[in-house]
């Protein structure tokens, strides 16, 4: 690799570091080139990517961010999942973790700082972006439901006292026109 492809690499993980949800660091050695595929494609799918980097490149990216104590996580060979969605690559890597042994999960970084291989799994069992907002528009709808129905109550309330009288009219008619014609 030429020194500005290397300058180029920095400047792209930098931006990945500062950009990103979340950025998982993983351990891949030993995976078949079939098994990296199928993680990269899961990533895409999740709207997130998969990337061999290389260590000394990823530790010089990290000393220009506010990110720098993460440099300790990039030892042997690795590579890194990211996304703006920040549960995304962890749930993809988390669910690839548990079927392949030799990828192995060592931390990330979320947010401003470093975490842990269970931080990211942690990271993993919490809902989506997607249906964070879908719950937030629940609960926020919950009360103008409570609301409109609270308003409707004394109307529904009036219509059933308007109309239980006419109720009350029609079955005494009704009953009055039986006797009239058991009497006949």
């Amino acid at each position: 690799m030429e020194r500005a492809e290397k300058v180029e690499m920095v400047e792209h993980l930098g931006h990945v570091f500062e950009e990103s949800g979340s950025v998982v660091v993983a351990r891949y050695t030993g995976l078949t080139v079939a098994e990296m595929t199928d993680l990269r494609e899961r990533m895409k799918a999740a709207g997130a990517r998969f990337k061999v980097v290389k260590n000394r490149l990823a530790k010089i990216a990290l000393q220009n961010t506010d990110r720098a104590d993460a440099a300790e996580l990039f030892v042997e060979p690795t590579g890194i999942a990211y996304a703006e969605d920040p549960v995304a690559p962890a749930k993809v890597a988390a669910q690839f973790a548990k079927e392949k042994d030799k990828f192995i999960i060592v931390g990330g970084i979320v947010g401003k700082g470093a975490v842990d291989a269970e931080g990211i799994k942690a990271l993993a069992d919490m809902p989506s972006i997607d249906e964070m907002r879908a719950r937030l528009v629940g609960v926020l709808n919950a009360p103008a439901g409570k609301l409109v129905r609270t308003l409707n109550a004394p109307g529904e309330k009036l219509a059933r006292t308007l109309n239980a009288p006419a109720s009350d009219l029609v079955g005494v008619l009704q009953a009055r026109k039986q006797q009239q014609e058991e009497a006949a």
